[in-house]
């Protein structure tokens, strides 16, 4: 039993005609009319006698009828009671600089119409220093790319993203693909290894045989693409990395990482589950969602779902 059957019988006795109730509920009164007829079934009795001035209900009915309005009062009562107390507080959510172009502004919007009295703290900072602070307690959750270092974490994995090879624009077309050993000899401007994305780097080196011919180590994703674009070298770094460059198309080039392996996996950490507030749960539960929304919808370009994707 459901609770539209109710408020599809109680309207139909209400308005003493099946036609008037299926018009006032806006449906087809063939399709009312098979509810009514489940609902019967369902508790094996006749509720309504039709005739052709309409319809009244049956001694059965008219009991019925009485509950039924009880019931859906009960109902109205428990969703206002749910409105009023609506999910409150602070989240702390950590995302790295890449993950916050495409991630950030989407997470704030769903959060503000889904959970209105919940207070975002959005830290953005390269993923090892989050990883320290979701140690230290002081994120509820975060966007991470390496979680060797959990402590009591809940762990999800989310996404993997392409990477690819950015350079200044140049009078050719760069190739659509890049090898990692192609990259030998090329001036590099890559993140230190605090960020995951240098450790996921360094390991695609070490298997392509190489070393890297590294021109600066830069923490700041704005100055790395600034100096990028002032054509001081080159980086790899995933597509939502452009997010940070205005006019990225006009200033560089870019070519995907052909080798299958080099990808960058992010997946949704928080503290346990007995230690995040009932905020907290729910953000995680949005933020993943904004997440497979934007994939899906190909915002996030180059990016893939793990374990999610249907």
């Amino acid at each position: 039993m459901e609770l539209r059957q109710l408020r599809y019988f109680v309207r139909i006795v209400e308005l003493g005609s099946m036609s008037r109730a299926a018009l006032d509920l806006d449906l087809v009164q063939s399709a009312l009319s098979q509810q009514i007829s489940r609902l019967e079934g369902e508790l094996s009795t006749r509720l309504l006698q039709r005739s052709s001035k309409g319809v009244v209900p049956t001694e059965a009915g008219l009991a019925f009828f009485r509950e039924a309005q009880l019931t859906l009062r009960h109902a109205e009562q428990a969703v206002r009671a749910a409105q009023q107390s609506r999910l409150s507080g602070t989240v702390s959510v950590g995302l790295a600089s890449t993950t916050a172009v495409v991630l950030g502004v989407p997470l704030m919007r769903a959060m503000r119409e889904r959970y209105p009295d919940v207070r975002l703290h959005l830290v953005e900072s390269m993923s090892g220093h989050l990883t320290g602070m979701l140690n230290a307690r002081q994120l509820d959750l975060a966007v991470l790319f390496d979680t060797g270092a959990a402590r009591r974490w809940s762990v999800m994995p989310l996404l993997e993203e392409k990477l690819y090879l950015m350079r200044p624009r140049s009078t050719g077309e760069a190739p659509a693909s890049t090898s990692m050993a192609q990259l030998e000899g090329v001036p590099l401007i890559l993140p230190t290894g605090a960020h995951g994305l240098r450790s996921t780097l360094d390991a695609a080196f070490a298997q392509a045989g190489i070393k890297p011919q590294l021109v600066a180590e830069v923490d700041s994703l704005t100055m790395l693409m600034d100096a990028v674009c002032a054509g001081l070298g080159c980086t790899v770094q995933p597509w939502a990395a452009l997010g940070r460059v205005q006019d990225a198309a006009l200033r560089l080039q870019w070519s995907e990482i052909a080798d299958a392996q080099v990808r960058r996996s992010n997946a949704l950490c928080s503290l346990s589950d007995d230690e995040l507030s009932p905020a907290a749960l729910a953000t995680r539960v949005v933020l993943a969602d904004c997440a497979r929304t934007l994939v899906r919808s190909g915002a996030w370009q180059g990016a893939r779902l793990i374990h999610h994707d249907s």
